[in-house]
């Protein structure tokens, strides 16, 4: 008895030196990457290798005790060199991985997407620029539309180091087709639309509305000149592609042939011109009921609608004569 509490005793003395001084490494910063399918075997021995483990098997011993052995999550862990081998194991065991964090906000377009992808890492903004106009990879997720553009949901999407952007991008998709609940679904079947013309209807009112009372109606006006054979003359659409959607709008960009001009095509663009928030979305398969075909902004967030083009032009004569008297106050 007394020699297996002596064994016991030096097992213990020993475990703590193993697990509990810490390495040699002073405060470095470390990466530790665990592989998806790694076993935790195969972790520690990565480890050893590394330095970050004295003895591999107190180190299995461990895990075995605790039941960290039978789990194991992938991903990058962040590590420090004057961590104990104790504190390795619980960071390890907590599953505690580098994330990255990418805010998709309503009107956001693929190019402005692609910007925030490449903040967090440039390779990231590469593959997501690469992907957007991938007709395998947009086949294969089912979108028939020239590009990414406005199948990716806002949101804010947090998601491990090391995953390959086209599962981030698939989830973000994914996202957006969990909100087609059954009455957006019913809805756009009941008015004949196909997805991708009731997202590129919303992401046309989510650039034009800034109330969110008037995007229902604002989606009238362009389902009614849709019905009178009448272009959308839609402003954001005339920049799309060309420059950002915060430049200012001139005339001269009205009269430029692009494919998603509504100042040049008729009928809806081929596909989104950003990423509609779901009450754009809303928006687009519940429009008002209201005769309206025209819509002039009012400089205060809100339109005026009207249903003739003579009503339009004198809203419209309105608004220039405010925006001068504003000037001459030095208003904004």
């Amino acid at each position: 008895m007394i020699i297996v509490l002596s064994l016991l005793f030096t097992f213990v003395v020993y475990s703590a030196v193993q697990l509990l001084i810490p390495l040699p490494f002073g405060d470095k910063p470390i990466e530790f990457e665990i592989k998806r399918g790694t076993t935790f075997r195969q972790a520690v021995d990565s480890l050893a290798g590394k330095g970050m483990v004295r003895d591999k098997w107190v180190f299995l011993f461990l895990g075995r005790v605790t039941g960290a052995d039978r789990k194991i999550k992938a991903g990058y862990y962040p590590l420090w060199g004057g961590m104990s081998p104790l504190q390795v194991f619980n960071a390890i065991r907590s599953g505690k991985i580098i994330e990255y964090e990418i805010t998709v906000v309503p009107g956001d377009s693929i190019f402005e997407i692609e910007d925030k992808f490449s903040a967090l890492n440039t390779a990231y903004g590469e593959e997501f620029q690469k992907l957007t106009t991938d007709r395998k990879f947009l086949d294969d997720l089912d979108i028939d539309a020239p590009s990414l553009e406005g199948y990716i949901f806002p949101d804010t999407y947090k998601f491990p180091k090391g995953l390959e952007i086209r599962e981030v991008v698939a989830r973000m998709v994914g996202r957006m087709r969990e909100k087609f609940d059954g009455d957006i679904m019913l809805r756009m079947l009941e008015m004949g639309l196909s997805e991708r013309e009731v997202l590129t209807m919303a992401s046309i009112v989510e650039k034009e509305a800034i109330t969110p009372s008037e995007r229902p109606v604002i989606a009238a006006v362009y389902y009614n000149r849709l019905k009178k054979h009448m272009q959308l003359q839609a402003d954001p659409t005339a920049i799309y592609g060309v420059k950002s959607s915060k430049e200012k709008i001139l005339i001269n960009d009205l009269s430029k042939k692009t494919p998603y001009n509504t100042y040049v095509i008729k009928g809806l663009p081929p596909g989104p011109i950003a990423s509609p928030g779901l009450e754009s979305i809303k928006a687009a398969v519940n429009p008002a009921n209201v005769p309206y075909l025209y819509f002039v902004s009012n400089n205060d967030g809100t339109h005026t609608f009207s249903v003739t083009l003579s009503r339009h032009l004198a809203a419209v004569r309105a608004y220039r004569n405010k925006k001068k008297l504003a000037a001459l106050k030095g208003e904004s």
